[in-house]
């Protein structure tokens, strides 16, 4: 019985550190894989792993073809390796230049010096039907220690992402501006594209605050006035706009003229780099009509009261193809009429009269009217200026009876007249007789 217990514990202890071994997970040499613990320590660690080329990111989006993929390695072991070879696996919906099933490889065109770092490129195929947004990825890196032979193999994965393209354009609410005035305009900012842009920020370059520093002028913006010079947008999503406001003041010169102000945006893209590009906005420039209305009032012409009137354009461009129109307000029977006066030109007063005509009876006294001015510019946009004002109508005189009270004097004194001369002639011939 003793001997029996004696053995078992013997057996006991050496069958120990078999049971031991398989129940902890414990690194083994070669046995990649076999644990989520396992560290197999290599001379090749990932860093990165995006589209574009070692110095510059792009911004992709599904149906782009040809585009470059980057993935940025470390040599931490402590030899130089060479011969550097990469072979990369990706989801579904990306494949190879080459078509949808070849293999993506590259190669690295130097040697990697221990503590330095490489990077293979690969190009890619995107299809149109992926979705943006982030996808994981497998590469491996096949290579040689200097002073050894064999290849060694190591694999890396990694995460990526579809960012989306970003496309900036600017455009101006109202293209036209006015001369010899101040003028208030919107310019919007869109992102035309799939991607985000953020913290963006513009600035209008070559202003007249500018023009110490500048040597030479890309614009003729340096001759008009900007009250503001930067602007902080913030972000824009994709398929979005944003809109700034900005204060200008035009002189007479540059009436008939394009005005190009040049924009410089700086933005952050999807990857979170920053850019710059520069846009213009252009704007075309109208001279500046004016016109005012004075002098309204009624004359009798004819036997007809008219209603007349002055226009005059203090601005530096001619009215086109003008119109007056006389509308009645209130409780006046005052029939409305239009009339044509062609152009209104600068600095020389146009007159006009309008005769009046009832809806109905004549009703005398005043009346509240409209004058409204109605012209083209140069441009041919259709302008109206309205003016309001009170007339007052006076009750013509009776002419037939003035004219029989005129009658009545006159007659009576033509006869007095003619019977004076009678006489006279009488007497004178009489007395020629006598003698």
């Amino acid at each position: 019985m003793i001997n029996s217990k004696l053995l078992f514990s013997f057996a006991v202890l050496l069958l120990a550190p078999f049971l031991i071994d398989n129940s902890f997970a414990q690194i083994s040499s070669g046995g990649f894989g076999k644990s989520p613990f396992e560290r197999d320590f290599a001379d090749v660690k990932f860093l990165d792993a995006y589209f574009g080329t070692l110095n510059q990111k792009i911004e992709v989006e599904p149906g782009d073809a040809n585009v470059p993929f980057t993935v940025v390695l470390a040599n931490v072991g402590t030899q130089d390796i060479t011969g550097i070879r990469g072979q990369l696996s990706l989801p579904y919906g990306f494949s190879g230049s080459d078509g949808p099933n070849s293999i993506i490889l590259a190669d690295s065109d130097s040697n990697s010096l221990a503590g330095d770092n490489f990077h293979l490129t690969f190009f890619v195929n995107i299809d149109p039907n992926a979705q943006i947004q982030q996808y994981p990825g497998t590469v491996k890196v096949d290579y040689s220690r200097l002073r050894e032979s064999g290849v060694r193999t190591s694999f890396s994965d990694f995460s990526f992402k579809v960012t989306g393209d970003s496309i900036i354009n600017v455009k101006a609410k109202d293209p036209f501006l006015t001369s010899l005035k101040t003028n208030n305009v919107i310019i919007e900012i869109s992102n035309d594209g799939t991607a985000p842009i953020s913290g963006v920020d513009i600035v209008s370059t070559n202003t007249q605050t500018e023009m110490a520093s500048t040597t030479s002028s890309t614009t003729n913006v340096e001759n008009v006035v900007i009250l503001e010079s930067n602007w902080d947008v913030g972000n824009i999503e994709p398929k979005s706009s944003r809109q700034l406001t900005a204060t200008v003041y035009v002189p007479e010169n540059l009436k008939g003229d394009t005005l190009r102000i040049p924009l410089s945006i700086s933005y952050y893209n999807a990857h979170g780099d920053s850019h710059i590009v520069d846009k213009i906005v252009d704007f075309y420039i109208k001279g500046l009509i004016d016109l005012s209305v004075y002098g309204i009032g009624v004359i009798e012409l004819a036997d007809t009261q008219m209603i007349v009137g002055e226009i005059i354009n203090e601005g530096n461009e001619d009215a086109l193809f003008s119109f007056v129109t006389l509308e009645p307000l209130g409780n006046s029977n005052i029939k409305p009429q239009t009339q044509f006066i062609d152009e209104i030109e600068i600095d020389a007063p146009v007159p006009f009269n309008i005769p009046i005509e009832f809806d109905g009876e004549p009703e005398y006294g005043e009346h509240e009217i409209k004058i409204i001015v109605r012209y083209k510019d140069n441009v041919r946009d259709e302008i109206f200026l309205p003016y309001e004002t009170t007339i007052m109508v006076e009750e013509p005189s009776n002419n037939d009876e003035s004219e029989d009270n005129t009658l009545l004097i006159v007659i009576p004194i033509v006869i007095a007249i003619a019977v004076t001369i009678f006489i006279l002639r009488r007497r004178k011939k009489e007395e020629i007789q006598n003698s």
